[in-house]
């Protein structure tokens, strides 16, 4: 029988043929990976409990990324007990203030296709840009998949999202993700979200992790890509280890059945913003241009990356940011950082009044440096823009891509960045 790529993972972690989508399935996991807030302050007590340790030591990944570096008492004393127990429970796969945990999964190899990874974070779904199962689970689910290796899950149908087109000036995956959560809404529930098409296959991984990123937006169990060369190349240049016959094993057969199949033209699509305090509420930027802004932030798993950086540079490089207001950028790990002050991006975004903080979930969270006051209105390249999120409940957030954000910036109100980059590519 024709499957998709979700039911083949599913199957094969099931020890089974093939399953159907509303089966509950029993499924082995490959990797197991949680923060310094979803892990191991969770899970220890429970373990102890249990009289158990972990099941593997070297499947389990923990990040430090919430409370990093430690703001006040409380912070610390989570940091402290998280790098105890990574410690005392023999976990080699530690990655303490290196980035956020989704980054971190990317940029050290550990998301590959065929797997099934957990993840104690609502967008661990960043992992299926890789051909792998990657979803989100709470702490008690995730401390049972850490003492025991395995999980139930209902077989979600697959929504596939056909994404033609070239990307016009200005847009990103970003804008992408915005477009549809309003589009499909964020309803989506026990569905897999597939993303295919021309679009899909002319992007690096970077931009195709907002897509998988943001299926949990959009309410999916998992946001899923098929792997092809980019994706083994990647894999490959960041430590790990994938087999050639990934590219035809792991792809979902030309019958398959799928939930719906929904259309997108992305050469029609305008930049877009998503006004509070929703994801949803996203529109094309110029029916927003003029909103007045405190702050702009460029942080979190899905919009700090390094091209995501290379974003920002294009439109700041020989301008200022605007009297006033501030610019905050948080790189989403370490090796961003190194990369882009090699390249002189930190450059360019400190020269135009930029101020760089930690790498880390930071105001993305609620977390950390960058929070908003009461009345405060911030454009942000975050996933989320929930009432209270970045903040004071009674703060704005509204969401864009780096190029949006940054064009934003300089002008101290929503703008369009497609000006903006037109006068840096004629300057080139």
């Amino acid at each position: 029988m024709p499957a998709t790529l979700t039911e083949k993972i599913l199957a094969r972690a099931a020890g089974r043929d093939r399953v159907s989508p509303g089966e509950i399935v029993t499924v082995r996991v490959d990797l197991a990976m949680a923060h310094d807030s979803s892990g191991p302050r969770r899970w220890k007590a429970r373990l102890e409990a249990l009289g158990t340790g972990l099941w593997d030591p070297d499947r389990v990944v923990i990040v430090s990324d919430h409370y990093v570096p430690a703001v006040d008492a409380d912070s610390a004393a989570i940091l402290k007990l998280t790098r105890e127990f990574a410690r005392d429970y023999g976990v080699k796969n530690f990655y303490d203030m290196k980035g956020i945990c989704h980054v971190i999964l990317a940029q050290h190899g550990h998301a590959r296709p065929g797997l099934v990874i957990a993840g104690g974070d609502s967008h661990s779904t960043n992992a299926g840009a890789f051909g792998c199962y990657a979803a989100g689970f709470g702490a008690t689910d995730m401390t049972a998949i850490v003492a025991t290796g395995e999980t139930w899950t209902v077989v979600p149908e697959t929504i596939r999202v056909e994404i033609d087109g070239a990307l016009p000036t200005g847009v990103a995956a970003k804008d992408i993700m915005l477009a549809l959560c309003r589009d499909l809404g964020m309803g989506n529930h026990f569905k897999a979200i597939e993303y295919g098409g021309a679009a899909v296959t002319a992007m690096d991984m970077e931009q195709r992790t907002v897509l998988s990123n943001m299926a949990a937006e959009l309410g999916g169990e998992t946001g899923i890509i098929e792997p092809d060369e980019t994706t083994l190349a990647y894999i490959r240049a960041h430590g790990g280890e994938v087999d050639d016959d990934a590219l035809t094993r792991w792809r979902s057969d030309p019958e398959c059945t799928y939930a719906h199949i929904h259309h997108l033209d992305a050469s029609t699509l305008a930049p877009q913003v998503a006004a509070p305090h929703s994801p949803a509420n996203a529109a094309d930027v110029t029916d927003h241009l003029g909103v007045e802004i405190d702050q702009a932030y460029i942080g979190a798993c899905v919009g700090a990356k390094l091209t995501d950086l290379h974003m920002a540079a294009q439109v700041l490089r020989g301008r200022q940011v605007a009297a006033g207001k501030r610019l905050l950028i948080a790189p989403a790990s370490g090796k961003v950082t190194e990369a882009a002050a090699k390249d002189g991006t930190l450059a360019a975004l400190t020269e135009a009044g930029a101020v760089i903080l930690p790498s880390g979930c930071g105001a993305c969270a609620g977390l950390g440096a960058g929070l908003l006051a009461e009345g405060e209105v911030c454009i942000s390249s975050t996933n989320r823009n929930f009432k209270g999120r970045m903040g004071h409940k009674d703060a704005s957030v509204w969401l864009g891509s780096p190029w949006t954000v940054a064009a934003s910036a300089v002008e101290g109100r929503i703008a369009d960045p497609r000006p903006y980059l037109a006068k840096a590519r004629e300057a080139a």
